[in-house]
Parts: structure tokens; sequence; C-alpha cells
């Protein structure tokens, strides 16, 4: 008779990923209201069913071996299945359907892994997707054309939603544009923007006003592909922030005026009860996925 293997820890597995999603053990223990130590002993837990080392230190950050980025996607897969069965014995696997609205920022880099995750444990549900800029957006809420839309907020005033956590807004550029000679010489500043209206392209342009520095908009664009596609090409600077900021570009740190934070809010319709279990549960896969961001 064939031996059986010995079975993995569900809980282990599931600070394991956790851990690594929030780049933080001790992050991932308050996600999972556990305490530091508790998280640290499920990791030394896996290892030893493992046989392996899965987690090293580098600096202040978390890099998985081998044997631990293998084990990842077998881990991520298992806890989605164990969260399915879970719901569909509990009769709780939504149906029906729902539609979101995202700025791009968020549609680029954020929602797609949220919604993937989402629609592997409800399958059954029709999950709408819309990527646009934020007036659309609030049109389309006024519409009722969206039931939620993930979107940057520049103050506390939300309609019908919550503010999720803000972002530090940043001039970002290529290193190939020198910057310090741009600014030394007085020529104006090349920006690279969307067109009006744009609450990052009026911080940029209201902070320069006040600091005296001349600019410029070099590059106007309709997408944020397109804006990283003109400052990685030399154009000029842009204002984000830095979800999503392609790895080859650059923070300019003290040379320009600070720019402040934005917020992010999940703005919603009103409902009579409609979709409120999926809503509840999307806002907390987002809250949950922003909080872990860097």
């Amino acid at each position: 008779m064939k031996k059986l293997l010995p079975a993995l820890d569900l809980d282990a597995l599931r600070s394991f990923v956790t851990g690594i999603e929030c780049g933080s053990f001790a992050l991932a223990a308050t996600r999972l209201s556990r305490s530091t130590s508790a998280v640290s002993a499920q990791l030394k837990k896996l290892e030893m069913q493992c046989n392996a080392t899965l987690v090293m230190k580098k600096g202040r950050h978390l890099e998985l071996t081998p044997q631990g980025e293998m084990l990842m996607g077998y881990a991520r897969r298992m806890l989605e299945l164990n969260d399915e069965t879970q719901r569909a014995l509990k009769e709780e696997l939504l149906k029906g359907e729902i539609s979101i609205g995202m700025q791009e920022d968020f549609g680029e880099s954020l929602m797609p892994g949220i919604l993937g995750q989402f629609r592997r444990h409800h399958p059954e549900l029709k999950i709408i997707a819309r990527v646009d800029r934020q007036r659309a957006l609030q049109t389309a809420l006024d519409d009722k054309t969206v039931d939620m839309a993930l979107m940057w907020q520049p103050d506390a005033q939300i309609r019908e939603g919550r503010r999720l956590g803000e972002r530090q807004l940043e001039w970002i550029y290529h290193p190939d544009l020198d910057l310090p000679a741009l600014l030394a010489k007085g020529e104006p500043l090349p920006l690279v923007m969307f067109e009006n209206p744009c609450l990052m392209r009026s911080r940029a342009t209201t902070s320069l006003d006040h600091a005296g520095i001349p600019w410029r908009v070099m590059f106007v664009s309709h997408s944020l592909s397109g804006i990283w596609a003109a400052v990685k090409a030399g154009f000029g600077l842009t204002v984000r922030t830095r979800l999503g900021m392609p790895g080859d570009l650059r923070i300019a740190g003290n040379l320009l005026p600070t720019l402040g934070n934005l917020g992010i809010t999940l703005e919603q319709t009103k409902t009579d009860g409609e979709n409120l279990t999926a809503r509840a549960m999307l806002g907390q896969l987002m809250e949950e996925a922003l909080s872990g961001l860097k």
C-alpha cells in the first residue's frame, strides 16, 4: 500500500500567502487577527512539513526561495478551493450580476487580480468591469450604469461609499531626463499629462505656479499606458502615485514641490438590497489589497 503524504496545514498556508502579499508577517498577523509570534510559528511549521526553507529576509524585504515560489502557486489554489468549498456548503455562492468601474491606475495594477480571485470564488456571479476617467465614472454612478466605482478623491467628501486609504503623489520621470539641469536653466518643465479635467494635472500645475517654476504640457494622452510610454521616451515628467509605476522610472524627490496625497474612495449607488453581499465582499478585498501595498 502506497504511503500517504502528510497534509499541509491550511492555516499555515494562509499565513504564508498573506505574509508575502503584505510584504511583512507583522502586517499579516494584523490582517489575520493573530499575534506575530503565532504567524511565525505557522511559517516554521509549514517549512518543517515541506522540509524546505520557504522565505528569506533581504534587508527589510521578504524574498521567496525557489521552493517558496513553487509553493505559492499551489497554496493560493488550495486556499481558493477551500474557501469556495466552505461557501458552497453554507450556500453563500453569489449569483446575479454586479458592475464595477475603476480609474486606470487601479484597472491596470490592482483590480485584475482582485476580480479574478472573486470570479473564481463565485463563478455564478456575472462581473462587468469598466475602466474610465473620474468624470465618466461619476456620471455612470449617477445613471446607475455601474454599481460601484474605485476612484481617486481629492478630499473627504464621499457620496455613497467609503474612503479606503490614500496615496502620496509623486513627480515621476525617466533617468535620461536631466531634471537638475532643466531647473538650473529655468527652462519650462516639460509635462506629460491627461487632458483636463484631471486631479493630478491640476495638482501639478498649481504646485509649480506657487513655487514660481515655469512649465509646459508637452504631451497629452487619453490613456495611462500612453502616459507611461511618453515619460519613458523622455517627453517629460508626469504626476502619479507609485501604484503601477514602471520599474525603470524614477521619483524626483525633493527637486520639486511636494504634491500631497490623494484619497482613494469606493463610491456606490444607492440600493434596496440587491447584491449588497457581493459589494461588501469586493470592497473588503480592495481595502485589504490597498493596505498591503507599499
